[in-house]
């Protein structure tokens, strides 16, 4: 797969700040296998959404190499569904000195046993969240992790634990775009990332 791969996009938040540390670059992807009660972007599920927009990596690295951020968060729907189109962003903004934060709903221990496509994407990966989301254990203390049973995992030493980006709550971010309200970050009330049209 190249950089000319395709990535079924459901929303881009080109400057975050409660996708991960520091200011990033956000994709959301289209479509999750998993579908875990409770989650926060149900409208995201579904493979082929009605607002899913097919975008090709190489143009999704030069518009987050251009944002100004530190980094790129990828999130979903699930990432790993769509590894191999997805190793080439990773790659592209790795190569140019962007970090890398994936959210996933597998565990790292399941990614390991998918094959090539999520190792490319792992290898290319600074941050990983992991595990299945689970609503009765909601997060309010551990900033960028949805329930307490997932983990952050450190997989190169871009960031330390002690990093104080990482430090600190949840936070959620509102924008108003013409006739849109977005929703981003953690809302501890319930679910939907994009809120209104």
């Amino acid at each position: 797969m190249t950089a000319a791969a395709t990535i079924e996009v459901a929303m881009i938040v080109p400057r975050t700040e409660a996708e991960g540390p520091g200011v990033r670059y956000a994709v959301w992807v289209q479509g999750c296998p998993l579908r875990c009660p409770g989650c926060c972007n149900p409208e995201m599920l579904a493979f082929g959404g009605e607002d899913a927009v097919r975008r090709r990596a190489a143009d999704l690295v030069e518009e987050a190499c251009d944002s100004g951020s530190e980094g790129v968060s990828l999130l979903g729907g699930e990432p790993f569904a769509q590894a191999e189109a997805l190793a080439p962003l990773a790659e592209g903004v790795r190569a140019r000195g962007l970090s890398v934060m994936i959210y996933s709903g597998y565990t790292l221990a399941e990614l390991h046993a998918q094959g090539p496509a999520a190792a490319r994407l792992l290898a290319a990966t600074d941050l990983l969240v992991d595990g299945r989301f689970e609503a009765n254990l909601r997060s309010q203390k551990r900033r960028f992790i949805g329930s307490d049973n997932q983990v952050l995992h450190f997989l190169t030493d871009r960031y330390r634990p002690d990093d104080p980006k990482l430090a600190g709550g949840n936070t959620v971010e509102l924008r108003i775009r013409g006739g849109e309200i977005t929703l981003n970050g953690w809302p501890l009330l319930g679910p939907r990332t994009r809120v209104a049209r």
